[in-house]
């Protein structure tokens, strides 16, 4: 029997191409995910362990928990304890850190390193291991910097260039007196660091005096941990708390692999999408295959082949064809993995050098999924031809599903979509993450519902293109009946193209309603013109507002001011603002009381007045962290939203306890309303610094939007997989069918239809059928999107479904270009038939 298989697979290559080609694609996906996050995760880890070399243990001030009404705080690393550390017998040398957040300009005055990842360091005086220089001297004073190699590379600076760098003051304009090679992990992903002098950089990170870590290296022949446990016993115990650089590496190592794990498992999930829908194809495949050669299984039956024996014979064909699509899906990924870590280097997200990573994992998961994921499709077309008497196989009289099997599949397939629609609108009442599970699985079901029943839908779905058809004569009117003669096939070959619909549409619906609540939330909340902001999330200077006070047609400002308090023995922050202009820079919605921040009169937003049990004229009382108590009371409760939430405090009251006030944001409303000019004037007054943003409302929205823009384009670029795996079933579909058709296509030509009639009527069949999974698709997209909107809106009041209407249009003439592609070739064999041949076929 197994002869026989392999016979049958050789005997039908061409044909099992496409299932190949479809197994092989997702195979590619899955491996080449597999191959692209380890090698990036190892090359990260590599160069990460690199920057420990010269540490060996890590000396870093532990903080104090907040007891009582009093807030927690963080010991000072000083001089003292650097001096106690080297004075351990297993230690060479102790060195203090110092670092902070650094903004480097690039020629053109723009901030490079992407804000969260610029850095700023102390060079050590001497000769720096961690920053060996390739050019150059050591800084000297605050007019001398280093950058790091890439820095330069991308930039084009060099040794005696000045550079704009600003840290949290006005910008500086020091010389580049080096260059320094690094293993840093935020410069290998693409960030910069800036190396100044001990003391420079102690002042500019308002460090005076004091460090951020202390790193120890040890002698020759003594061990981290033996060297951590000398400073345990000297240091003062529950101030400091020591790591070895071992241990700093593992830790890094942990953080890398678990932040690529979000990036493996979203492109996972994407090769099980493509993967899904290979499944339809091969299933779809085998089926016919199988119907094909009924006579031939029903005589190896009528000469003694158990069912069992028949059955193991379709798998044994679906394990060569899974194996050798599983061979050739690994080597595809490979080369996948290559070029992705090639095109990361191409849009400047560097990654570190290290080889191409193949783990035994990748191997066997490439080998597992695409033999196992092929057998599994195999099975069912296989069971249902052992299961055939040979007797009746060699009449036919298996060929039509018969009704008690159609009863049983629509009931199941109804079953399953109203499970699915249920459990989907349950989960539409849930409250945010406590629904999104049930939404899931409620997708799944109806996803799973609606496949089963396709076939049935397909004739009046169909039916309805029924008149369109009728322009085309007797061409529409074959393609029609074509496409609704085998209802399952059809719905096999349009459920592989629903699927990338529907995930598409459903993503672009979340998208676009999204975007346009946010613009309703950054345009109804804030009156302000524009918000500034550091571009890395850190603190702004209070110069900041008084230089922006002073500009032309500046009307009204005041800072955001985060302030952390002890109030019923929890901290909580307070959100300090100028209370005589927040009014007019802000327009929430008040739900009682009234908006008033003035003296000890605050008000807050209604989760947390909630949470607290408080109303308008609730009084509590604030520890601040000068240990000072003050009695407040809420005069208004507000409706809360992503841009303002939280415990608003007049700064006048706020300021006296605090020893080092910064603002998070300035709002800052103008005369003359938002443009180009006056953003450009607030910049200049600002010094046209690097790190700062000055943001007009749209720059916000299209800020907080960008994380799902970019899931969207990711959705667009990885499901292409699964439309590409479409069109391959979509000519598998069609190729088989004009095989099956040779006989009656034949007989057409015979009577008078021209070869222009029969590819005619090929390529409308297959604009049918991709125009009916395309409509199913966008249908339970814009379902899944509205869903989804209905579970986010409980968060977000401003949400409203939006439907893409222009983009629906595009995704279903995506539909229909598929459906013509895909019939080119199959068309093309139709016409070429030799009709004397074809009629005398069986």
């Amino acid at each position: 029997m197994f002869r026989t298989a392999l016979r049958n697979v050789l005997a039908h290559k061409a044909r099992l191409l496409m299932t190949v080609l479809a197994v092989m694609l997702g195979v590619a996906f899955v491996s080449g995910t597999l191959v692209f996050t380890n090698t990036i995760s190892e090359a990260f880890q590599k160069s990460s362990a690199k920057g420990f070399d010269q540490v060996d243990v890590a000396v870093d001030a532990k903080f104090q928990e907040s007891e009582g009404d009093r807030l927690g705080r963080v010991p000072e690393l000083t001089q003292a304890l650097i001096d106690e550390s080297a004075k351990v017998p297993g230690a060479a040398s102790a060195v203090g850190v110092v670092n902070g957040f650094t903004a480097i300009a690039d020629r053109n005055g723009k901030l490079i390193g992407g804000g969260f990842r610029s850095e700023g360091k102390n060079y050590w005086g001497t000769e720096d291991a961690r920053y060996p220089l390739v050019d150059g001297h050591a800084p000297r004073g605050k007019n001398e910097v280093l950058i790091d190699s890439e820095t330069a590379r991308r930039t084009g600076y060099k040794v005696g260039d000045t550079v704009r760098i600003s840290v949290d003051g006005p910008v500086l304009t020091p010389t580049i007196t080096g260059v320094f090679t690094t293993d840093d992990g935020n410069v290998a992903a693409g960030g910069s660091l800036a190396l100044f002098d001990t003391a420079t950089a102690q002042q500019l990170f308002g460090k005076t005096g004091t460090y951020d870590e202390i790193t120890v290296k040890a002698k020759a022949g003594v061990s981290q941990s033996a060297l951590k446990a000398q400073l345990d016993k000297a240091l003062p115990k529950g101030l400091v708390e020591t790591t070895t650089g071992r241990e700093l590496a593992d830790d890094q190592a942990k953080t890398i692999a678990s932040s690529m794990s979000g990036l493996k498992q979203g492109l996972l999930v994407f090769a099980g999408i493509a993967l899904f829908v290979g499944t339809f194809i091969i299933a779809n495949t085998f089926t016919m295959l199988v119907a094909q050669r009924t006579k031939e299984l029903a005589l190896l039956r009528a000469v003694g082949a158990s069912r069992r024996q028949v059955t193991r014979s379709v798998l044994a064909e679906a394990f060569v064809v899974g194996a050798v699509a599983a061979v050739t899906g690994l080597a595809a990924g490979i080369g996948i993995g290559a070029g992705l870590r090639s095109l990361m280097g191409s849009l400047d997200a560097t990654v570190p050098d290290g080889p191409l990573i193949i783990t035994p994992g990748t191997v066997l998961a490439a080998l597992a999924v695409g033999i196992l994921i092929t057998m599994l499709a195999a099975w069912l077309p296989g069971r249902r031809a052992a299961k055939i008497p040979p007797v009746a196989a060699m009449s036919s009289l298996h060929a039509q599903a018969t009704t008690k099997s159609l009863v049983l599949r629509n009931t199941l397939g109804s079953l399953f979509s109203a499970a699915g629609v249920a459990v989907v609108l349950a989960a539409t009442t849930m409250n945010g993450s406590d629904g999104q599970a049930p939404m899931g699985i409620g997708a799944v079901l109806l996803i799973i519902g609606v496949f089963i029943l396709t076939p049935l839908l397909s004739r009046p779905l169909i039916a309805a293109a029924a008149p369109v058809l009728r322009v085309f004569g007797v061409s529409g009117r074959l393609a029609r009946q074509n496409s609704v003669r085998n209802p399952r096939r059809t719905a096999a070959t349009a459920s592989a193209l629903m699927i990338g619909l529907t995930l598409i549409t459903g993503m672009t619906v979340m998208a676009g309603s999204l975007q346009k609540s946010i613009d309703k939330m950054a345009s109804s909340a804030i009156r302000a013109d524009y918000v500034v902001s550091m571009a890395n999330g850190n603190e702004l200077s209070p110069d900041v507002e008084q230089k922006l006070k002073r500009v032309d047609g500046v009307a009204a400002t005041s800072p955001l001011r985060n302030a952390a308090a002890r109030i019923d023995g929890e901290t909580e922050y307070l959100t300090g603002v100028t209370g005589g202009t927040i009014g007019e820079l802000t327009d929430l919605k008040v739900d009682s009381g009234s908006f008033k921040v003035a003296g000890t009169r605050v008000v807050v937003d209604d989760q947390t007045a909630k949470s607290r049990g408080w109303q308008a004229g609730s009084g509590f009382t604030a520890s601040y962290e000068d240990g000072k108590k003050q009695r407040l009371t809420v005069a208004g409760v507000y409706e809360g939203n992503e841009m303002i939430s939280g415990i608003i405090v007049d700064n006048a009251a706020l300021a006296p306890h605090q020893s080092d006030a910064a603002d998070m944001q300035v709002m800052v409303k103008t005369s003359g309303g938002a443009s180009d000019a006056t953003k450009d004037q607030l910049e200049k007054a600002l010094g046209s610094n690097p790190a700062i943003k000055v943001q007009d409302k749209k720059d916000l929205s299209n800020e907080i939007a960008k994380t799902f823009t970019l899931v969207l384009n990711m959705v667009y670029g990885l499901l292409a997989m699964a439309v590409i795996v479409a069109v391959l079933g979509v000519i598998n579909t069609l190729a088989m069918s004009v095989f099956e058709r040779s006989q009656e296509i034949g007989m057409l030509r015979a009577i008078g239809l021209d070869r222009k009639g029969i590819k005619r009527m090929v390529r409308l069949e297959s604009l049918v059928i991709s125009l009916f999974g395309g409509v199913l698709g966008i249908g339970l997209g814009v379902f899944f999107g509205w869903a989804a909107g209905e579970l986010l809106g409980a968060r977000m009041p401003t949400y409203e479904l939006v439907l893409p209407w222009a983009r629906m249009a595009v995704f279903l003439l995506l539909a229909a270009t598929v459906g013509v592609l895909a019939a080119l070739w199959p068309a093309r064999r139709a016409a070429r038939l030799n009709m004397l041949t074809a009629i005398k076929s069986e």
